[in-house]
């Protein structure tokens, strides 16, 4: 699999590059954001690792560019561990922050992870909802008959709230179940992901499809 790093910092690219291609990943590196865009069209890549203070057009500026035609996923990397800016870069859609400095061992663990998470579960091939439709192989959501771009971390989020559609989720499960046991993932990045994700469907038509019990959690809304 192909990860896009993007950084100015050609020691850090070297450091996590490598850590990378120890992991087994192909690695192909730019040194800011306008390189990316052109990589992205060009390589497709599987994932990419995005610094946010890139010179010239910021990462922030990149990942909307990418949003716009792309819902390939996406770790920022930032010197800023500003709640705020972990917020801005989750509402813009990537899948994960992290902040640095920072381990490559973690920075691969969390690749990982998030390659995994896209990938289908097994025996849940089609889920359905009403007139929402989850197909897990071909990694497309459709409301409608309408396809819907999802970013992995909100497909997943949906993937498993469908599979058991009528059962309350806590955060706690939902976090562990598309993050992981023993992520630092926060209420706050989960409730990022649950409002783009909540928007999307609300945009197709849908505005209700995902249902808060208040102090218990979340399902889907039943289907009458």
């Amino acid at each position: 699999m192909k990860i896009l790093l993007v950084d100015d910092d050609p020691r850090l690219r070297d450091l996590v590059g490598l850590s990378l291609e120890r992991a087994g990943y192909q690695v192909l590196n730019v040194a800011d954001g306008n390189q990316a865009l052109v990589s992205i069209l060009r390589d497709s890549p599987d994932l990419i690792v995005l610094d946010v203070g890139l010179p010239e057009m910021d990462g922030f500026e990149v990942c909307r560019r990418i949003r716009a035609h792309s819902e390939i996923p996406i770790v920022f990397l930032t010197a800023r561990d500003d709640e705020i800016d972990r917020v801005i870069g989750l509402e813009l859609g990537a899948d994960d922050y992290v902040v640095k400095p920072f381990s490559p061992r973690e920075l691969v663990a969390r690749i990982k992870a998030i390659l995994k998470r896209s990938r289908p579960t097994p025996g849940f091939n089609i889920l359905r909802h009403g007139l929402l439709e989850l197909d897990c192989l071909a990694h497309v959501c459709r409301l409608k008959g309408v396809s819907i771009a999802l970013t992995a971390t909100e497909f997943r989020v949906l993937e498993h709230l469908l599979q058991n559609p009528q059962n309350i989720r806590t955060r706690s499960q939902l976090i562990e179940a598309v993050w992981g046991r023993h992520s630092q993932v926060s209420d706050r990045t989960l409730d990022s992901h649950m409002r783009n994700l909540r928007q999307k469907l609300a945009e197709n038509g849908d505005p209700n499809a995902i249902e808060t019990v208040h102090g218990v959690g979340i399902r889907m809304k039943e289907v009458i």
